[in-house]
C-alpha cells in the first residue's frame, strides 16, 4: 500500500506514486542533458531557453537570467524539451521547489540540473503542482534526498513520491481555485513591472545612462550616499538576507525580525544594494518602503545601502542602482578570490553621471512616488493572496475544506 503523507484524505480518493501516475499517463520522470551534452560555450545570447535550477521560482519559471542554446542544439538535444503542464525540479541544493511548466513555455529546454516530470494525461498536471507544493510532501521530498550537506534528487526519489489523486472534477476544481489566487498576483507583477519599465525611460531621459564627457560630469555622490550611518536599532529588528531581493523589481519579497547584532542598517526609502559575486552581476537590488516610519531594519552584510541625498527623490537611488552604466561600474570595481568578489562601497561611490535637469529630476519624483506606492499596495496584496493560498492548499489537498467553500473565500480575496 502506499504511503500517505498527506493527513484526513478521503477514503474515496485513490493513493497513488507519482511514478505509477506518469506511467500509466504515458509520461516518465527524467533527467535534464548531462555537461558533456552541453558545454557552456555552447549558450548564446539570443535563442531557446534552457530551464536551470536557478531560474526555477515559486512554482513558476523565473526568466529573468535564463540561459539560452541555439536552435540547432535544441534540434539535437529534443528529448529534453519541455511541454506544457510538464512540472521542473533542481537535481541539487533546494531540490523542494518545482515550477509548472506554462503554454508560452513549450519547446524550451530542461537544462542541466534539473529533473523533469511528465505525467500524461492521468492525472491534471496543474492539480499535480499545488500538489507537489504542500508542506507535506516537500517534507518528504528533502528527507528522501541524498546527500549530507548538498541534498541530491533523483528519477527514484521522485518517483517513489506519494500522490493524493481524487476525481478528475475535484483536481480541476482545485487547481481552479489555487490558480486564480496565482493569476492575480502574477498581474499584480505584470502591473508593477510596467511601472518600473516606465520609469526607466525618464531615467534615461535625465541622462543617467549616457557617458558624462569631462566637462558635464559630476559625482553620485552629490545626489546619492553610500552606506550612510545609522543608529542601531535598541530592540529587535526587520532582518531582509539576499536571498530577499529582486533580480528585476524594486519590491522586497520577505523579511524576518532577529535580534540587530551585526549587519548592515538602513531605514525607509533606502536601495539595498547586492556587492558580492553573483549577486551583483545577477541583478539582486531591492528599495525599502515597508517599515514603519522611523524603523531601523538590518541586512546582510553583502548589502550596499545607498540612499538619495535630501532634496532628491529616494527612487532615484534605486534607479541609478539599476541603471547598465552604475552596475558595469560596479562590477569592474570587484576584487577578491574568484568566487567570492566584492565591490567595496567607496569604490561603487567613485562614479560620475550628468547633472540631471531639475525640473525632469522633479517630474520624475512626483511620478516615482505615485508608482512606489501603488506598488507597495499591490506587493501587499499579493503577499496577502500567496499566504491565502498557502493556507487553502493543504486543507483541500486533505479534503477537509470543500472547494465550494473555497471558491468563496478566493471571490472575495480577488
Amino acid at each position: 500500500m502506499t504511503e500517505a503523507i498527506v493527513a484526513g484524505v478521503p477514503t474515496a480518493w485513490e493513493q497513488s506514486t507519482l511514478a505509477e501516475i506518469c506511467e500509466r499517463g504515458g509520461g516518465n520522470i527524467q533527467t535534464g542533458p548531462f555537461g558533456s551534452q552541453l558545454h557552456a560555450s555552447d549558450y548564446v545570447p539570443v535563442g531557446v531557453p534552457s530551464v536551470m535550477p536557478q531560474d526555477i521560482g515559486d512554482n513558476v519559471i523565473r526568466e529573468d537570467f535564463i540561459a539560452r542554446i541555439t536552435v540547432e542544439d535544441s534540434l539535437r538535444l529534443s528529448r529534453y524539451l519541455l511541454q506544457a503542464g510538464d512540472i521542473v525540479y533542481s537535481r541539487r541544493g533546494d531540490v523542494e521547489r518545482r515550477a509548472l511548466v506554462r503554454p508560452v513555455q513549450e519547446g524550451w529546454l530542461c537544462g542541466t540540473g534539473c529533473l523533469r516530470i511528465r505525467s500524461g494525461d492521468a492525472i491534471n498536471s496543474a492539480y499535480l503542482s499545488y500538489y507537489l507544493g504542500h508542506p507535506s510532501v516537500r517534507q518528504w521530498i528533502k528527507q528522501h534526498a541524498v546527500g549530507a550537506t548538498m541534498p541530491n534528487l533523483n528519477t527514484k526519489i521522485l518517483g517513489a513520491v506519494p500522490v493524493v489523486v481524487p476525481s478528475r472534477k475535484e483536481q480541476e476544481s482545485v487547481a481552479a481555485v489555487l490558480g486564480a489566487l496565482d493569476d492575480k498576483v502574477a498581474a499584480n507583477e505584470r502591473i508593477a513591472v510596467t511601472y518600473e519599465d516606465l520609469l526607466k525611460l525618464q531615467v534615461e531621459r535625465m541622462g543617467l545612462e549616457v557617458e558624462p564627457d569631462r566637462e558635464s560630469a559630476v559625482p553620485v555622490t552629490e545626489f546619492v550616499r553610500f552606506n550612510p550611518k545609522v543608529a542601531k536599532p535598541s530592540a529587535d529588528a526587520v532582518y531582509v538576507d539576499m536571498a530577499a531581493l529582486s533580480t528585476s523589481r524594486a519590491g522586497i519579497g520577505s523579511w524576518a525580525t532577529r535580534n540587530p547584532k551585526g549587519g548592515t542598517r538602513f531605514a525607509n526609502g533606502d536601495t539595498l544594494l547586492a556587492r558580492i559575486t553573483p549577486c551583483l552581476e545577477n541583478g539582486k537590488t531591492g528599495y525599502v518602503d515597508f517599515m514603519d516610519d522611523g524603523e531601523i531594519g538590518v541586512g546582510s552584510t553583502e548589502f550596499i545601502v545607498m540612499r538619495s541625498v535630501q532634496g532628491i527623490p529616494p527612487e532615484f537611488g534605486y534607479f541609478l542602482a539599476r541603471s547598465n552604466r552604475f552596475r558595469e561600474h560596479a562590477i569592474r570595481n570587484m576584487i577578491g578570490s574568484s568566487g567570492r568578489q566584492r565591490v567595496a562601497a567607496v569604490d561603487a561611490a567613485n562614479f560620475h553621471i550628468n547633472r540631471p535637469d531639475e525640473n525632469l529630476l522633479t517630474e520624475f519624483g512626483e511620478v516615482a512616488s505615485d508608482s512606489f506606492t501603488h506598488m507597495r499596495s499591490l506587493d501587499r496584496e499579493s503577499r496577502t493572496l500567496v499566504t491565502l493560498r498557502d493556507a487553502l492548499l493543504p486543507q483541500l489537498m486533505s479534503g477537509k475544506l470543500r472547494v465550494r467553500d473555497a471558491e468563496k473565500v478566493v471571490e472575495e480575496a480577488v
